[in-house]
């Protein structure tokens, strides 16, 4: 349990410049109070004392706002930075090193039916160690987001993320990374730090310059035509001009 304690208080320290001393992260850290919360309320479920397990964990949602529901299976070092809003389902299971931000859901797209048929279901997502979900952001369904990937704030995702992706966008599309060795920085909130912007803006940007040179491309074409047009007089103006010196026949 001590070493559980530690761990998650480095690993706050580590991520987060704001915390200054293990006291503070103990007193003031309501990601640190959920997740301590949880470690109990995790063990009770896993010995099927189901509703003292929903208890404890609603009174954690009272006092941080975050609700981690008792069956969601949480590695170590897991961080949730500011928290509030956050909702963990109970078929959620992350790895290692986790850190989520603020509003973020951890969802099932289960219809609202037939509950009874999806219990002891995969219903939610698996994110695997060290992946980072900034602030808004959903993730849906029994999906897996792969080993350090990230999803950007206020993305929606809702199919698997391959490992060291970047996921941005509604719905969340992956964009490359450029910058050597960015898979293995913390990127606060998810936010892509040296990668290339949104898919979509950068297709749109293309098609873009495509049409600017298209459009000079034409300039050019109708310049040279109008020279033409003045250099060469038209068919009709020449045998007119040819005609008239001719002059009549002679008999």
């Amino acid at each position: 349990m001590f070493k559980t304690f530690r761990e998650e208080i480095s690993s706050i320290m580590a991520r987060d410049p704001a915390a200054r001393s293990w006291v503070e992260i103990v007193i003031c850290y309501p990601g640190f109070h959920a997740v301590m919360f949880h470690r109990v309320s995790s063990w009770l479920w896993r010995r099927r004392v189901y509703l003292l397990a929903r208890v404890l964990s609603q009174l954690a949602r009272a006092l941080t706002g975050i609700e981690i529901h008792p069956g969601a299976k949480i590695g170590s070092g897991f961080f949730v930075d500011h928290g509030m809003g956050v909702v963990v389902g109970e078929t959620a299971e992350l790895g290692k090193g986790v850190t989520l931000y603020h509003d973020v859901t951890l969802g099932g797209v289960s219809p609202a039916v037939e509950s009874h048929s999806q219990r002891n279901q995969k219903r939610h997502p698996t994110l695997e160690d060290g992946v980072i979900v900034g602030s808004g952001a959903q993730i849906l369904g029994p999906i897996t987001v792969g080993e350090g990937a990230r999803v950007g704030a206020n993305a929606v995702v809702t199919k698997d993320v391959p490992p060291h992706a970047t996921i941005v966008g509604i719905p969340g599309r992956a964009i490359v990374r450029v910058k050597a060795g960015a898979s293995d920085e913390f990127a606060p909130y998810g936010t892509p730090l040296g990668d290339l912007p949104d898919p979509i803006a950068r297709a749109l940007e293309g098609l873009m310059d495509q049409v600017t040179s298209l459009k000079v491309r034409v300039e050019e074409l109708e310049t040279q035509v109008e020279d033409l047009d003045t250099s060469c007089p038209p068919a009709s103006l020449v045998d007119n001009r040819e005609s008239r010196n001719a002059g009549p026949k002679s008999r």
